[in-house]
């Protein structure tokens, strides 16, 4: 939604409307790399996901589709699951190329038990990791 205006058109908003946007350890961001190289335990998902048009798949891509415009700022978060740092990385050098902030942070944890836990954990007054994304929004809505 942050790379692709359209699904927001469809209810009534714009990019420009975001004020930014934060991932949190991502995978699919670029579908059809996932489909090639990402872990054998999830192929079944993502196949049911995204389906095995290659088309289809670049366009429910963020990676894909980072041109500009996009949001005007992401904070990409990820743990430490090889395919996450991978997707994140791609992601953040194409919206940088675009000229779209981007920050990427890295979190411990490993794995699927880290990715659960920062999706359970995130907001967490007492998870550290609440702090930079606090931080992090602090700074975006100060420049709005």
């Amino acid at each position: 939604m942050g790379t692709d205006g359209r699904y927001l058109e469809k209810a009534g908003l714009r990019l420009s409307d975001l004020s930014g946007v934060i991932p949190i350890d991502g995978a699919a961001y670029d579908v059809p790399e996932q489909m090639k190289s990402g872990p054998g335990i999830m192929q079944d998902t993502y196949l049911q996901a995204f389906g095995t048009d290659p088309e289809r798949q670049r366009a429910l891509s963020p990676t894909w589709q980072a041109v500009a415009p996009n949001a005007p700022a992401f904070l990409l978060l990820h743990v430490q699951r090889p395919d996450g740092i991978a997707q994140a990385k791609a992601l953040e050098a194409a919206l940088a190329k675009a000229g779209t902030p981007v920050e990427r942070r890295d979190f411990p944890g490993t794995g699927l038990k880290g990715h659960m836990e920062i999706n359970r954990s995130l907001g967490d007054p007492d998870y550290p990791e609440t702090a930079v994304v606090d931080a992090w929004l602090k700074g975006v809505f100060a420049r709005r």
